[in-house]
């Protein structure tokens, strides 16, 4: 019965899926990460340009 029980490999599959998808989740979230901060960098950049902008034209 163990010796049936270690040549069983029906679980393997789900396992290695199993993994997969956790690899493929945590690039999904460094990248999304990298872009978040990205894009949070340039709203920066843009904010201050128009704050720059307004504070001249009232000059």
């Amino acid at each position: 019965m163990f010796a049936r029980f270690l040549k069983d490999e029906s679980g393997a599959t789900a396992i290695e899926y199993g993994l997969i998808a956790a690899l493929i989740a945590v690039a999904i979230i460094g990248g999304a990460t990298a872009l978040g901060t990205s894009v949070n960098d340039k709203f920066t950049n843009v904010s201050g340009s128009i704050d720059g902008a307004g504070a001249e034209a009232s000059e």
